[in-house]
C-alpha cells in the first residue's frame, strides 16, 4: 500500500492514474478486511504462472508399444497428454470414429533452445 502511495504522489488529484492507484488501493483494502488475501495470491499465482507450466501430462511410457497398448485398453480418453520416450504425444479421435490415435504434440520442454 505504501508503494501505490508513493507512485500516486506523483500524479495530480483527479487524473486518470490518480484514479486507477485508489481503486486499485480500495480493491487490495477490501481483499485483505473480508480475509480473502490468501484466495487472491492463489488468484494472482494462476493468473501469472505461464500456460506451459499448466501442461500436465497424464501418462508416460518408455516405448510406443507400451503407449498403445495403454491406449487399446481403453485408459486414454480424447485430449489426454502422453510422454512416449521422452516426447509428447494427445489422444484424439482417428478421422471415421473408430477409435483413439496418438497425435504427436511437443512438450513445452521439447521447445525449449
Amino acid at each position: 500500500m505504501g508503494v501505490l502511495g508513493t507512485i500516486g504522489e506523483r500524479f495530480p488529484d483527479g487524473t486518470s492514474e490518480d484514479e486507477a492507484l485508489r481503486i486499485a488501493a480500495v480493491a487490495l483494502l477490501y481483499v485483505r478486511e473480508k480475509g480473502k488475501l490468501e484466495d487472491y495470491r492463489d488468484y494472482f499465482r494462476k493468473f501469472f504462472v505461464p500456460a506451459t507450466e499448466s501442461i500436465a501430462v497424464l501418462q508416460s511410457f518408455s516405448t510406443t508399444e507400451e503407449a498403445d497398448a495403454w491406449l487399446a485398453q481403453g485408459m486414454g480418453h480424447e485430449g489426454d497428454l502422453i510422454r512416449v520416450a521422452g516426447k509428447g504425444f494427445r489422444v484424439i479421435s482417428r478421422r471415421k470414429g473408430d477409435g483413439l490415435m496418438f497425435l504427436r504434440t511437443p512438450l513445452p520442454e521439447e521447445m525449449e533452445p
